[in-house]
């Protein structure tokens, strides 16, 4: 079980760290950097790199609504849940926070701005 929650920590970070960190990092709006395509992809190749290298071992589910669809669809045992959940989170939590250590560097780096859309003023 320790090998499993390693990985979905592992997995949930870097899908959280490449694919938010290049929308965050390489996109922006109205200039689009890697553009919607590029952020897509990065959400995309994350997944699936981490579905290669740690997918035999936790399943790759690196979201707590994958977890929770593979329960209620009877793919996935009910006493695992919370474990892979807490995993998914906390991964999600230190990716966060690393790119907060990155683009804190950026010098037109603001809390607010983090990979807005444009809709309404920040």
């Amino acid at each position: 079980m320790q090998k499993k929650i390693v990985a979905e920590f592992l997995g949930t970070f870097w899908l959280t760290f490449g694919g938010c960190g290049s929308a965050l990092l390489a996109a922006g709006f109205p200039i689009l950097g890697i553009g919607f395509a590029g952020v897509a992809l990065a959400f995309g190749l994350t997944v699936l790199t981490m579905a290669y290298a740690v997918g035999s071992i936790s399943g790759g589910h690196f979201n707590p609504a994958v977890t929770i669809g593979l329960w209620a669809g009877r793919r996935f045992p009910a006493h695992e849940i919370l474990p892979y959940i807490g995993a998914q989170v906390i991964g999600a939590i230190a990716a966060a926070a690393a790119l907060y250590l990155i683009a804190s560097g950026k010098p037109e780096f603001t809390v607010g701005g983090f990979a807005a859309n444009g809709y309404a003023s920040l």
